[in-house]
């Protein structure tokens, strides 16, 4: 089951996006299509979190593709895209040199939730931050 969670917040030329995904059952993958806002030209950042870091961390797995490229590949492990409390908030986005055009608007999100020897499963909420710009700034 997928829930289509996206809300905004805008300060000046930059806008802050977020997809939720809800993870209702062990090992299976989840993917969501999400339209970004015409106004929106640019994303310059990701970033993961959820509301049960420890399984997010130790048990997902991802691959999102914005204006259909390729931007994490499938099978990325999440606690590559995961920040700790402890990282200056000016540095827990993933910035890759650049900016992903916007295009088509269309951000695809895949989410894979496979089992460990860690963690118990329970479900939880995934949810994928974009570091938006706006086109007329």
């Amino acid at each position: 089951m997928e829930n289509k969670n996206h809300t905004e917040a805008a300060i000046g030329g930059l806008t802050y996006k977020w997809i939720d995904i809800l993870v209702t059952d062990p090992d299976k993958t989840y993917s969501v299509i999400y339209e970004l806002d015409k106004t929106i030209a640019f994303v310059t950042g990701i970033k993961l979190s959820s509301n049960r870091e420890p399984l997010m961390y130790s048990r997902g797995s991802q691959k999102i593709e914005i204006n259909r490229q390729e931007v994490i590949p499938e099978g990325y492990e999440s606690k590559n895209l995961y920040n700790t409390a402890n990282v200056p908030v000016n540095q827990r986005y993933l910035r890759r040199g650049g900016k992903i055009t916007a295009g088509n608007g269309q951000v695809k999100f895949e989410y894979k939730d496979t089992s460990d020897n860690i963690t118990q499963f329970m479900p939880y909420r995934v949810r994928l931050d974009l570091d938006c710009e706006l086109k007329d700034y």
